[in-house]
């Protein structure tokens, strides 16, 4: 784990944490997502724009498809925007799944820590 993560997660001895303060975790995860998504979306279509050549808005439309994992709408003649096209969609790939790995953490370590909690006082009471 780097050292944001060691600081963004309590440690499996600490409480768990209050509803506000989950909260608050959730709403960075959502937001550092949104960054994320936000980010990939400009590069989609700057360079869809640049390699493809298309227009911008069809570039970002074609962008969040991709993203999105529906699949292409504009359809790409050239050889270096099909390179952009392949390299673009395997990169789509992975952002989906760290996006959604960013989303979920929140809710996954909660429940192990509970888990986790719970286990400890049933030892505790042996």
């Amino acid at each position: 784990m780097g050292p944001l993560m060691l600081r963004y997660y309590e440690h499996k001895s600490a409480p768990l944490l209050g509803g506000y303060a989950f909260f608050i975790r959730v709403v960075w995860s959502v937001l550092a997502a949104f960054w994320v998504t936000i980010f990939s979306l400009i590069i989609g279509a700057v360079g869809y724009s640049t390699y493809a050549p298309c227009i911008w808005i069809d570039g970002l439309h074609n962008a969040a498809m991709i993203l999105a994992g529906m699949g292409p709408v504009v359809e790409i003649h050239t050889f270096t925007g099909k390179i952009f096209s392949t390299i673009y969609a395997l990169y789509c790939g992975v952002v989906y799944l760290a996006i959604m790995g960013m989303l979920l953490a929140p809710f996954y370590h909660r429940m192990l820590h509970r888990f986790h909690l719970e286990d400890e006082a049933a030892k505790a009471r042996q």
